[in-house]
């Protein structure tokens, strides 16, 4: 376990995603629950990046959810949907991680859906340098249909009941401190709890980032 600034923690990630030796693009997954702090973490990464003159494509899971119609099969709030049936993984490696991968022509679309808009997406195709660097943020991104696709893997752990607090801030103008606690205690805590049960991801992982102080972050590099 190392203990840092925050500054320090993110250096140490780019030193890591600087030491990945690939001739495609590097893959960079930034997993956690939601409202852990991925986004935040990923962005902070990215512009740390291209100070150093890496060429960065952000992306998120957020932009791979199927429409709201077909996202709900088993209700609004079943966990058991939020982690089968939310996210179309199969676009996501088809635009995405597939042709920035080893066998890819870098040709790829960086989302396929505006969750605000509830619409579909088909934004322009775009040719990736071979030394780019994809940093995508998101839940469940160890799962199966993707555990394979990634050449650095960095989770960002924070207690649940920690989320609980941070979603309620973060979702203050459009939702209701019980609508926001409803969702995280049938939806979202339930879902982490399945992906932890099935798919044990920190265990997959390079570097947990341990982030309940996110000031005073705590990091811990891993071997798979």
């Amino acid at each position: 376990m190392e203990r840092g600034t925050r500054e320090e923690m993110l250096d140490r990630l780019a030193e890591a995603v600087g030491s990945v030796t690939v001739t495609h693009p590097t893959r960079v997954a930034i997993d956690g629950p939601p409202a852990a702090g991925k986004t935040t973490l990923a962005d902070e990464l990215a512009a740390v990046l291209r100070t150093r003159g890496r060429d960065v494509i952000r992306a998120t899971i957020d932009d791979f959810l199927f429409p709201r119609a077909r996202r709900y099969p088993r209700g609004e709030y079943s966990a058991e949907g939020c982690y089968f049936d939310a996210h179309d993984y199969d676009t996501l490696n088809r635009v995405l991680l597939d042709p920035l991968g080893p066998s890819g022509d870098r040709r790829f679309q960086p989302a396929v859906y505006d969750r605000t808009a509830d619409i579909v997406l088909s934004p322009p195709v775009t040719t990736a340098p071979a030394d780019a660097v994809l940093v995508f943020d998101g839940v469940f991104l160890l799962r199966p249909e993707l555990i394979g696709r990634w050449e650095l893997r960095v989770f960002v752990s924070t207690a649940l009941d920690k989320t609980v607090d941070r979603a309620v801030i973060r979702e203050r103008r459009v939702s209701s401190r019980a609508e926001v606690e409803r969702r995280w205690h049938e939806r979202y805590i339930p879902s982490q709890r399945l992906y932890f049960a099935t798919v044990r991801p920190t265990e997959h992982v390079d570097i947990v980032v341990h982030n309940d102080e996110p000031r005073q972050p705590v990091w811990a590099t891993r071997t798979r």
